[in-house]
């Protein structure tokens, strides 16, 4: 038998399918596996106290000596903020372009993992040797410069992941999206396309970035006052956008917030952003200035409660207050559960008297998204022509409605794979079918705590959060087991003590009764004691309250 035959190519996502974030691709032929981005995702509204979410990497670390590297297609936290927790407990190499990577070292650096970690810098005419998989690249636009698409030779055949991308005919930078290479790749046949669904379900092309800037420039032409304005730090273009109108309109111009300015920093340095010599001010100066020449940038563009706006908003922050006539511009469309966040900001700076423009870009001018719009997809699927076809980067109806754009450009139903996280696409001989799963899932990131918070630990935070805490606290006589002392209840989160005595002393009679019936039958194993007076409290509490505190029953014996 043949090798071709027994090896086979397995294409599946640990992070990315059926929702946004957290992206990790895994391409393995044989022996060899190639991972195409590490990201993570913020918490959703249940994950009470979780500060981040990262990719489950059980089958990497199993299969450590088979991984050849990470590949990242670009700097933003949903494709780079796992690593500093990955290469924890997977030392491979890290595959970046210029900015990717300098954005990446900064998280090493804080995780005390630069040293150790090998950075290797790509750009779009590099060309990898990971084991029998050859790794090239093409450029995309993207809302971050130095965005790549990834071709990942295989014995099987191409397979073409597409990074996040748009077609950008006017992009700020100049940077165009490689089109010859891409229909390059496309011509040469490519077995399997993997490409970002985000905007699936919107209609048409997505707007240049090019059409933000002169919006932005006439908002601060017209502006009396200071001018404010929020947006993702990792949207160089956007903020390369800002310095030019403040530049044009003779305006100072001042950065807030941790992330806006390291990532100001690092971009400057590397050369991603042009800032004219001397318009940079710190904080502090601001109110030294007239208002008329200032533009405040800074993090917050979903009304996120500690970031810079939001404090500004609430006068909580240090440096800079927000003053009526101000003019504030939210540059971002709220990520879907956000707009709450947002919302609540908006009314707290409309409070102040700040004038504020917010709302979807299509209306305000002053946001586009990153992602390709429904003809831009099908202009990737038409320049790539893949055999099989597996959309990712979105939820479920995302990646379905790229599933049924492919199939308007002639990709067969059957050679659509819609997956989610663990599911692999097998393929063999030219023939892919849907293979065994591999472990995939959540990773919960609490504080210092990786993966130490779970189901049973966020069940615990939600009743606490909900019905609050009993606590029982008895003291028993080691000879003939009667109650010394106690017992006594301390109740938190549940009912306010001293409006509820009466409550709390027959709670008291009830704990106090099931001891006495139990030492009664000789009963005297701890464990058998607590359960019994959870329950009978439990049933109490309920019948007089309609809810269910936690009862945390302490036994001791002297």
């Amino acid at each position: 038998m043949s090798k071709k035959n027994i090896d086979k190519l397995s294409i599946f996502a640990l992070g990315g399918a059926g929702e946004i974030g957290k992206n990790m691709y895994v391409v393995q032929y044989a022996n060899d596996i190639v991972v195409i981005d590490c990201g993570l995702k913020f918490p959703e509204e249940d994950m009470l106290g979780i500060d981040i979410v990262i990719p489950d990497i059980t089958y990497l670390s199993e299969n450590r000596d088979k991984v050849r590297g990470i590949i990242i297609t670009h700097g933003h936290e949903d494709h780079i903020g796992g690593l500093p927790y990955v290469l924890k407990h997977l030392n491979v190499p890290v595959y970046g372009t210029k900015l990717t990577l300098g954005l990446i070292e900064t998280k090493l650096k804080e995780a005390n993992l630069l040293g150790e970690t090998k950075r290797i810098v790509i750009n779009a005419d590099s060309e990898l040797n990971l084991g029998v998989i050859t790794a090239t690249f093409f450029k995309t636009n993207h809302s971050i410069p130095d965005s790549v698409g990834v071709c990942l030779q295989t014995p099987e055949g191409n397979v073409v992941h597409t990074g996040d991308f748009k077609f950008d005919q006017t992009p700020v930078n100049d940077q165009y999206a490689d089109l010859h290479r891409m229909a390059e790749i496309g011509s040469k046949g490519v077995l399997a396309l993997l490409s970002d669904s985000t905007n699936a379900e919107r209609p048409g092309y997505t707007g240049s970035e090019k059409s933000v800037g002169v919006q932005i420039e006439e908002i601060f032409r017209r502006a009396k006052q200071r001018v404010i304005i929020a947006t993702f730090a990792s949207n160089i273009h956007r903020i390369q956008q800002v310095i030019d109108a403040a530049e044009v309109t003779r305006r100072k111009l001042t950065v807030i917030g941790r992330s806006m300015v390291n990532v100001v920093g690092i971009a400057h340095e590397l050369g991603y952003l042009r800032i004219p010599d001397g318009m940079l001010i710190e904080p502090e100066e601001v109110n030294k200035l007239a208002a008329d020449r200032v533009v405040i940038l800074s993090t917050g563009s979903q009304g996120e409660p500690m970031s810079a706006l939001t404090r500004m908003a609430r006068s909580t922050h240090r440096k800079v207050d927000i003053l009526p006539g101000d003019t504030v511009i939210i540059a971002a469309t709220p990520i879907p559960g956000n707009e709450r966040y947002v919302g609540r900001t908006v009314d707290e700076l409309m409070r102040i008297g700040a004038h504020v423009i917010y709302g979807p870009g299509s209306i305000t001018g002053v946001h586009v998204s990153g992602h390709a719009s429904q003809e831009e997809l099908k202009l990737m699927l038409n320049i790539m022509k893949p055999k099989y076809f597996i959309p990712i980067h979105g939820e479920y109806r995302m990646q379905r409605q790229h599933g049924l754009l492919a199939e308007s450009v002639g990709i067969a139903k059957e050679d659509i794979f819609i997956i989610d996280n663990g599911d692999t696409v097998d393929i063999q001989d030219g023939v892919a079918r849907k293979g065994s799963k591999v472990t995939a899932g959540n990773i919960l990131i609490d504080g210092l705590g990786v993966g130490d918070v779970g189901n049973i630990v966020l069940r615990d935070r939600k009743l606490l959060s909900q019905d609050g805490i009993l606590v029982v606290v008895v003291t028993l006589s080691k000879q003939d087991g009667t109650i010394l002392s106690g017992p006594d209840i301390i109740s938190r989160g549940f009912v306010y003590v001293r409006e509820s005595e009466g409550l709390l002393d027959e709670a008291n009679r009830i704990v106090t009764n099931t001891l006495n019936r139990l030492m009664s039958e000789n009963v005297n194993e701890w464990a058998s004691l607590k359960t019994h007076v959870k329950d009978a409290l439990g049933r109490f509490l309920y019948e007089q309250t309609r809810r269910r505190p936690m009862i945390l029953p302490i036994i001791m014996e002297v």
